[in-house]
Order: C-alpha cells, then sequence, then structure tokens
C-alpha cells in the first residue's frame, strides 16, 4: 500500500517499528466506539456491568428475536447497570425489516437435504408444506422479480440455486441446486442484484418502534434493509408522528439497491452500519471490502457517524481468543474511517462476551495509537472542500481543531444542546478527546454512544458557560488530562438553543485552590471521560 499521508509517494506502515509492536496497549484513550448486542449471555445485571467496563458504548437490541416483554425487562437490567457503573450507555433498536424466507416441511420434517444437480420448484403459496422437490417462499413477486441464469442464496449462502424458469401464472420458480445441502425450515433467502417489491418497514418494525422504541425512550433505530433516502424519510415521520423526534436513525446498508442509493441515503440519515452479513450475499464477497471502505469514507466527507458489523471476531463465540484475521479486519475498519465497531453473536450468544469487547478495544487502541491525527484533520478538511462548502457549523467545527492543533489544547471542550456541532467537531478527527455538555441525556448517551473521541456530561443548564468552564476545567486538572497552564479549546454560544453555537476561546488551566482535588460533579453526569469516571 501507499502512504496516504507523506507528501511524495512511499510505502505505508513506516510508522511500525519494533518498539511499536512491543510496548503495551493503552486503552484509556480509545476513540473509537463499541455497539454490543444483548442476548442470553450477557443479559443480566453483572454480565451487563462486566460489558459497559470492558467498554460498550451503545448496547444493540435485535428485533428479529424475543418479544417487547422481553426486551423491555432486559432494558431495565441494562439501565440499572449504566446505574450502578455510573456510565452513559445508548440504547439502540435493530428492526428485523422485511425478509424472504423458505417454509415449513411436509410430515413434521425439521430438515430435508438437497442434492447438487437436482431440480427445486419454490412457490409463492406460503401455506404449501415443502420437501426436497419443492419449497414455499415468503416472497409473492418471486417468478417476476427473477430471470433464468440468476443465482438465488439460502440459509446465508449454504445452499445456491440457479434459476432454471420462471412461471408467474403458478408463482413458480424452477431452479438447480447448485450444492450438497442439508437445510431447516423458515431459512432466509437473498436475490441478488434484484430490486425487491418489499417495505422497509413492516407492520411489526413501525409497533416496534412506536410501542418500544419510543415508548422507552430509546437513542438510535437502526433500520434493516433501507434502499432509498425515502426510506429514511418515512421512518422520521413515524418517530415525528409518535414523539420521537430526538430518536437518530441509522442505516443498514445491506443489498446494491442500497449501495446504488448510498449518497442520497447519506443526506437523509442520521448514521449508517456497514452490514457486511447480508451485503455479501447480495454483492459478491470479495467486493465487500471496496463497498466498506466507499461507504465510510463518504460518510466521513458527510460528517455522519458510521458503525461497521457482522463477523468482526465471529470465532469468539465458541473461542476465548480471535483469529489474527479477524483483529486484522477490526483494525482496517479504523484505519477506513469508521466510528464505531459491533459485537453480535460474540456478545449475545459467547461465553466469552468480555473477552471479545476487552480485545476489540485494544485492537481499535493500537490501530488509533498509529494515527497522524493533525495530517488525518487537514485530509478531511481537504477532500470535504473538494466535495462542497462547508456550511457556518462546520467551518466553525474545522476552526476550533485547527485551533487546538495550534496551540496544543488538551481537550475541545463543547457546549451543545442536539448534538450537531460535537458531531460537526468529531467529523474533523481532532487528535484530543471531545468534552460534550448538554442538558440532554438522550445527546450525551448518542455522543458519548457513536461520534468518535467524544465524552459527553449532563447538565442542568448551558447559560452559565464561565461556571461550567471553570469546573469542566478543574475536572481535567484533577483527572490528569492537563497541567496547569495547559491550553484548552471552548466551543459555545453568546446566546442559547440549537443553532446557536458561535464562538471559539482558547482557556488555560489554572491551580486551584490547596485541597481542591476532589472531583466535583457535574450534575447528572456519568461518562467516562478519556479513561477516568467524573463524578
Amino acid at each position: 500500500m501507499i502512504s496516504n499521508t507523506s507528501d511524495v509517494p512511499t510505502l505505508a506502515g513506516g510508522f511500525v517499528t519494533m518498539d511499536t509492536i512491543k510496548r503495551a496497549t493503552e486503552v484509556s484513550s480509545r476513540r473509537t466506539k463499541i455497539f454490543c448486542t444483548l442476548g442470553p449471555a450477557c443479559w443480566e445485571v453483572p454480565q451487563l456491568e462486566q460489558l459497559i467496563d470492558a467498554g460498550m458504548n451503545v448496547a444493540r437490541f435485535n428485533f428479529s428475536h424475543g418479544d417487547h416483554e422481553g426486551h423491555k425487562a432486559c432494558l431495565d437490567r441494562l439501565r440499572q447497570a449504566a446505574k450502578n457503573m455510573n456510565q452513559n450507555v445508548a440504547v439502540l433498536l435493530d428492526t428485523k425489516g422485511p425478509e424472504i424466507r423458505t417454509g415449513f416441511f411436509a410430515n413434521g420434517a425439521k430438515s430435508i437435504t438437497l442434492t447438487k444437480g437436482e431440480t427445486l420448484t419454490l412457490t409463492n403459496d406460503y401455506s404449501y408444506k415443502g420437501d426436497n422437490k419443492k419449497l414455499a417462499c415468503s416472497y409473492a413477486s418471486l417468478a417476476s422479480s427473477v430471470d433464468p441464469g440468476q443465482s438465488i442464496l439460502v440459509a446465508d449462502g449454504s445452499l445456491v440455486l440457479t434459476v432454471l424458469s420462471c412461471d408467474e401464472t403458478s408463482g413458480e420458480v424452477i431452479t438447480r441446486v447448485e450444492n450438497n445441502c442439508s437445510i431447516g425450515e423458515r431459512k432466509n433467502m437473498n436475490l441478488p442484484g434484484v430490486v425487491v417489491d418489499l417495505p422497509t418497514l413492516t407492520e411489526k418494525d413501525i409497533d416496534d418502534i412506536v410501542n418500544w422504541g419510543i415508548k422507552n425512550e430509546i437513542d438510535f433505530i437502526a433500520a434493516s434493509f433501507v434502499r432509498k433516502a425515502s426510506d429514511v424519510k418515512f421512518i422520521r415521520k413515524i418517530l415525528a408522528e409518535n414523539g420521537g423526534d430526538g430518536i437518530k436513525i441509522i442505516s443498514k446498508i445491506e443489498n446494491q439497491e442500497g449501495l446504488e442509493n448510498y449518497l442520497e441515503i447519506l443526506q437523509a440519515t442520521d448514521g449508517i452500519m456497514v452490514a457486511r452479513g447480508d451485503l455479501g450475499m447480495e454483492i459478491p464477497p470479495e467486493k465487500v471490502f471496496l463497498a466498506q471502505k466507499y461507504m465510510i469514507r463518504e460518510a466521513n466527507i458527510a460528517g455522519k457517524p458510521v458503525v461497521t458489523a457482522t463477523q468482526m471476531l465471529e470465532s469468539m463465540i465458541k473461542n476465548p481468543r480471535p483469529t489474527r484475521a479477524e483483529c486484522s479486519d477490526v483494525a482496517n475498519a479504523c484505519y477506513d474511517g469508521t466510528d464505531a465497531v459491533m459485537l453480535s453473536g460474540e456478545t449475545a450468544n459467547g461465553q466469552y462476551f468480555r473477552q471479545a469487547v476487552e480485545i476489540m478495544v485494544r485492537t481499535c487502541s493500537e490501530a488509533e495509537s498509529s494515527v497522524n491525527w493533525n495530517e488525518l484533520y487537514q485530509s478531511v478538511r481537504n477532500s470535504v472542500r473538494k466535495r462542497y462548502q462547508l456550511s457556518t457549523s462546520e467551518s466553525l467545527a474545522s476552526s476550533s481543531v485547527k485551533t487546538a492543533v495550534d496551540v496544543g489544547a488538551k481537550c475541545i471542550i463543547v457546549f451543545s444542546e442536539s448534538g450537531t456541532t460535537a458531531r460537526h467537531i468529531a467529523k474533523f478527527r481532532p487528535g484530543m478527546p471531545i468534552a460534550v455538555l448538554t442538558p440532554s441525556a438522550q445527546v450525551a448517551r448518542q455522543c458519548f454512544g457513536f461520534l468518535k473521541g467524544c465524552y459527553a456530561f449532563v447538565v442542568d443548564s448551558l447559560e452559565e458557560t464561565v461556571k461550567l468552564t471553570e469546573e469542566v476545567l478543574r475536572e481535567c486538572r484533577v483527572a490528569g488530562i492537563a497541567k496547569v497552564g495547559d491550553p484548552v479549546v471552548i466551543v459555545s454560544g453568546v446566546t442559547f438553543g440549537s443553532g446557536a453555537t458561535n464562538q471559539i476561546k482558547v482557556e488555560y488551566v489554572q491551580d486551584g485552590p490547596k485541597g481542591d482535588d476532589n472531583r466535583s460533579h457535574l450534575d447528572d453526569n456519568n461518562a467516562e471521560f478519556n479513561g477516568c469516571v467524573i463524578s
């Protein structure tokens, strides 16, 4: 690979020496966030406390499984654990979304065996009880959507079918079995390259969002199979009509249609999930890493946070240590520019859930330790300016990071009502932590949960900026973030309210009176700051 930061073409990796490899991993300044899927392996309070202690920032509730009652019980335990640990933990509802599945089997069979070279008929009559000659499919438009020669993938690609003929009148598709395989009932089906006629939000998804997500004041919706910007706008309409305006939408890009419409989706959404599992079924697997790099780079330029997901440490579902390839995958996602990485079965179903988070924390920290943050800031700024003119808020954010670099600031403190200014500052990837002060607990969870390098503190009001600044500077000194005389950049507004941020200033940490070494209490603050919990 060629270095992306050198003034002249050189090979990348010149920063790596034997000392780099031998030195201890420093995890206290980790910037990349970690999403953990909750499940039977980790959903009791003591286990959740372990996840939080290990480094979980966002708890993912997978609504492809379970019911409202069960998820609510788990949410109550999560919030109790977060309270016990004095920590912000954001909550994400991952919708089940539209799906295509095979049907049930005849004669009570639990599985069927298919032989390579044989034909298999698929019917859109979902009441049909199938066998190894004919199977039901839940997608009513199957016969009119696929063409001879196309592939159909079943059970995460373990079964490959090739379409031979389609009969729209009978709703049947005749296929050839391409490999020997045994499958169970109701297995997922993927139609690579096909524009499917299914809604992004099903009735179940809407019920989950309105009657569980909004009702329980969650922080993020991960919308499955987003294919166009209108999908995001429809979800936002559902949220607005039901009192969920503050919930952020993370669009999961899982098929070719979503990839082709990615730029317009990016403008409409609050965040992106690179959902590599289904995406790897919809496009050739050797293209997935290219799609990942493309999506992350475009999200970085747009200033929308992005999480990379699926099979990151998959082997740790059963093993206490990951494969070397898995660690490299996590590190490369960090190098690509991801804001967060996600664990699925590793935490939901694996007995090594804490170890999975810990190794992810260490891997992200090692990747970040080799980044030249000052050059990265300039690279982001140049890439953005090539694409479009910076908005006022983005210009202010860029200037605050440039100021922090120039004066050697130890951190950037942001007074933010909505979190928008914090997101814009995080976009420019400062090399120092970003401390967000906000009167909104939800904004605090969202910033700490998903914005790279951000830590968040809940305060009663942003009006007393002088007092707040003094208190935060004192906290920085006591926590060891900055020493007396060190500069800190403050980003605030002379008026208050969302969108009123318009001031950058540099303050210097002052020595406190004798005995002033105990940390003060920033109201309901409960976020980790650079490895230290300020309480």
